[in-house]
Formats: C-alpha cells, structure tokens, sequence
C-alpha cells in the first residue's frame, strides 16, 4: 500500500521547508535509510532519510520549491500503484482545512474582541521570548502511527555537548526502537523525558543551548506559545522546582553513600553497569542491588530475565506470608497489540475451522531434505510453504475487508508470528508462494534474530495478506488465534501428537497436528475455508507432489 512522506518539522521554529535537491526521481527505488532530499529550513539544510522501502510514484514538492510541515513530500509504494484516490483524498482534507481555518479565524476575531475589553481592566502579563540560542528538541513521530514513545536509553545527559548527527536517544515505538540523532549542536540544557518513560509525540525531549540559559523560562514561554492557562504554568513550574530539589538530594545520596538512585543525574553510572530500565525498575522494586547480578544480555547487559532468576543468599527477606504484587507501565508495543486485536476480535465477525493433518510423510520429507539441504528445515517452513500454495488455488482466503469492498490478493506475503519480551511481532515472508524451502528458513530465522534484538524495521512488518501462528514448539495441541488486520484470516498451529489412528483398517502410532483456520465472516465463508483447509492438509500429507523440483 503506498504511504505518504510529509514534509517533515527538522526544528522547532520551522514552519515552511524548500527542497534544495532530490536525491531520488519518480520511479527511482528506494530503501530504508537512503537519503531522499536535502531539506532547507530556516536555520539549515539538512539531509532526510527515506523511513521505508519503495518505488518513488510521486513528488509532491519540486526542486528549488517549498511547502508547509506536514504537506505531501513524496509518495512511495509498489511500482505502477495506483495513487489517484491518495491525491484526491488529500486535496479534499486540505480543503476541508481551510475552511476550518476561516471559522477559526473568525472565532477568533470574537475572542481577540472580548479578550481587548478585558485587558483594559486588568495589565497583560509580560510576553516571554525563546533566545535565538535555543533548539527545542521535541519527541519526533518515527512511523505514520506512531502517537507516542518511550526513551529506551539515553546517549547524552544534563550538560554534555552535542553535535549535529550525534546519537541523542534510543527512542522505542509500538514496533521498534530506533536510534535518534541531533540535528543540531549545542549543550543539553534540559530532558523532558526521562529514560524508561514515554510521553506524546511532539512532547518536549531535551532543549539545547550555548549554556546558562534559564531552562524554567523556556519552558513557560514554550508553553504560552501552546495558549495553556496560567494554572498550568505555575504548577508546571512547581514541579520543575521539585524535581530539581529531588535531583539534588539524589546526587548528594549518590556522593554519600555510593548507593545508584534512578535519578537523571546518574547516566554515567546507569552506562557503566550496563542495565535496562525495565531490570533497573525491578531490581528497586525487589531490594536487589545491582551490584549482585550477572548480566546475561548482550555484552554483560543486565536484563529482566537476571532479575526474575535471582537467588537471595540469605540476606534477603523471603516474604513468607506477605501479599504482594508490582506493576508495570504498558509498553507502545503492547498498547498497540492490545488496539489492534481488540478493534479485531469485536468488529470482525470470526467463525473458527480445525482440521487434523497425518504429518507422516513430511516428517519424512524433513528428514531427507536435512540430509542434503544447507540449512535446517523446520515444520514451520514447511507449514508456510504448504499455506503459500493452497492461497494460490484459493484466492478468496488471501483476502481483505475494506468496508464498502474485498480485496483480493495477487500476491501472496505471509506474516509468521514471533514471540519477543514485550508482546508479539508479525514480520512478513514476502511472495511466500515462490520461494524455496530454504529460502523460507532462512528469513524466518533472520527475522526471528531481528525481532528478539529489536532491530525490525517497518518494512520487515507491513504488507501481510495472510498470518501463521505456530504454538507446537511450546506443547500446545490446538488453540485459535485473532485475526491480524488487514488480513481475512489466520492460521493456529498447533504440535505434532503421537496418537493412535486408523490405517488400513489397522490401529497403529500416527503422527497428527491440528490447525484452526480464524476467518472474517464478512469476506471468508465456511465452504472457502473448509476448501483451503482441504487443499493445505493434502500439501502436507503429499509433500512430494507440494514441493517439486527446484522447491528446495
């Protein structure tokens, strides 16, 4: 599906950007993390980097030109993508824009009105200005549905310099974290956001300056540019003159007592133990010193896992009796499972199909195809291969419903999900149906890497027509899953069974998996699914006549 780039907010008093040069033409390629165009704002040009990967359909701002924040940069998407209804439906929203603009023009005129026969009763407050000097750092909006983010890791603190293209933040999204870099230099005055905390997108992530700026100051008048009420701003200031006094006693704890409190002072020393918020916030929440663990991420990294194994010595209460019970913050990435599946589980219509499969002979095909093959082919492999090809013989499966129409799928990307720390990830087998064995291993064990090590990307994850989830390797028999939008249907698989069955009038050992087959009744019957089930199950009971030459 084609995805607009808009014309993005490289600081904070940029309004308007020019592009100085396009990097890439209309039809050009284009991947994740090339530069697209040099950006000129008000201050700077800059380099912007393409978030996804993709076929350039449309310039929407021409060399030497300029357009407002948030207006069409570029359109990208597959090549010869019909984008006519995209452009149609953004000149009907700028439209509608406007004329949002002249009501509000004229409200405002009435409350400039009202407000100017107040002022001569009471004396204005004096306008507080942003210095020149100054860069707001605001909590950038890294994928189109991205609506907040947690600071995963800090890269700088509280008076360190800091140069353009220097990684600022590790910031972690509903999919992914992803390195933030400065797009400009200065010192760090302020961070808004703590490490381990999450805010808004377009919330206050740190504030650069020359040095001895008034922090408290920039901050109320960034906040009268906002229109809040003066309440806000005392209590705002409040807290900010209590978080500074908590600070300081924090440092002095730290320079008495050598004990780590989780406090904005102490990056140094959260670097040097090597240790993630979540393991950080727990090992306070149990009493357990930092000090006494081993950490078993990578390069020594202290992880949940480390304290969630911990064994006291003895010096520890054992809490024998005693209620108890921690919580914990939901995570973007939960959050959006919970939306998503949620929106899914009560809007579409679900009707649920099981079928048991004799995986006899692909036992036997897995077993020979190990014997030759470069790499180890799992049941998994050999499950998408077979879903690959019954989608093919039965396109309504591969489907989607869009509201007022269906859509059917001529190409065939099949979701596999992965199980990581926080939740679940669906990265996506593109043209599972051509592929090879092999090939099919191969990905879904570098996506599996990639997910664990959070280092999917958006196009790792977008694009699925259909999705598999497999629990077998976990020793679950049969269970049935939740449709993942936009697809039809999803596919549970469960373990393969040892269990008595009927062969040729003879009761002898077989080897069975049961699979649930999920679908969306408004676009998938019972007949359509019945039949893919069918035609799967034949796949799998004759690997041989699935596979082919040149399959493996």
């Amino acid at each position: 599906m084609a995805e607009v780039v808009r014309m993005p907010k490289l600081s904070d008093t940029m309004t308007d950007g020019v592009v100085a040069k396009w990097h890439k033409k209309v039809g050009d390629k284009v991947k994740s993390g090339e530069v697209l165009a040099d950006i000129e704002t008000d201050k700077a040009t800059m380099e912007f980097e393409s978030f996804q990967n993709g076929v350039l359909l449309h310039v929407g701002v021409q060399e030497g030109k300029g357009a407002p924040v948030d207006s069409i940069l570029a359109i990208l998407g597959k090549e010869g993508e019909d984008i006519s209804a995209l452009l149609a439906g953004e000149a009907n929203k700028n439209s509608s824009a406007k004329e949002e603009v002249s009501s509000g023009q004229k409200e405002g005129k009435k409350s400039e009105e009202k407000a100017d026969s107040k002022e001569e009763t009471k004396k204005a407050a004096p306008e507080v200005k942003i210095p020149d000097t100054v860069q707001i750092v605001r909590m950038p909006k890294l994928s189109d549905t991205m609506t907040e983010g947690v600071v995963a890791k800090w890269h700088k603190k509280v008076g360190d310099k800091v140069k353009s293209g220097e990684l600022l933040a590790d910031i972690q999204t509903d999919k992914a974290t992803m390195e933030f870099e400065s797009f400009q230099d200065g010192v760090i005055l302020h961070i808004g956001i703590e490490e381990g905390k999450g805010a808004a997108v377009d919330s206050i992530l740190a504030i650069l300056g020359k040095g001895g700026e008034d922090v408290k100051a920039i901050i109320e008048a960034d906040k009268n540019k906002g229109n809040k009420p003066a309440s806000d701003e005392a209590t705002a200031d409040k807290k900010e003159s209590k978080d500074q006094k908590e600070e300081a006693v924090g440092s002095k704890q730290l320079a008495s007592t050598g004990v780590r409190k989780d406090n904005s002072a102490s990056h140094n020393n959260s670097e040097r133990m090597k240790i993630s918020p979540l393991a950080k916030k727990l090992a306070e929440e149990k009493g357990i010193s930092v000090n006494m663990l081993k950490g078993s991420g990578d390069g020594g990294r202290i992880v949940k896992r480390d304290i969630d194994n911990f064994k006291s010595n003895g010096s520890m209460p054992a809490f024998v009796g005693v209620e108890n019970f921690r919580e914990e913050p939901v995570s973007q990435m939960r959050k959006t499972i919970a939306k998503r599946l949620g929106e899914s589980k009560f809007t579409a219509p679900h009707f649920y199909l099981t079928m048991e499969i004799d995986m006899d002979e692909a036992i036997k095909a897995r077993e020979a195809i190990n014997t030759v093959a470069g790499i180890k082919i799992s049941f998994n492999d050999l499950v998408i291969k077979a879903t690959a090809s019954a989608l093919r013989k039965h396109p309504k499966v591969n489907s989607s419903w869009l509201g007022d129409r269906i859509r059917f799928n001529d190409h065939i990307h099949i979701g596999v999900a992965v199980a990581v720390e926080e939740g679940l990830l669906v990265p996506v087998v593109r043209f599972a149906d051509g592929k090879t064995l092999t090939q099919i291993g191969t990905e879904v064990r570098n996506f599996a890497v990639k997910a664990k090590d959070k280092k999917l990307q958006p196009s790792d994850w977008e694009g699925n027509t259909f999705t598999i989830s497999n629990l077998g390797m976990f020793g679950i028999e049969e269970f049935t899953a939740i449709i993942n939008p936009p697809d039809a249907c999803i596919l549970a698989v469960g373990g393969i069974k040892q269990t008595p069955v009927v062969k040729n009038g003879q009761i002898v050992p077989g080897n069975i998996m049961k699979v649930t087959l999920s679908c969306d009744h408004r676009a998938v019957d019972g007949a359509v699914g019945s039949a893919f089930l069918q035609t799967l199950k034949h796949n799998l009971e004759n690997p041989v006549l699935m596979l082919g030459a040149g399959s493996i």
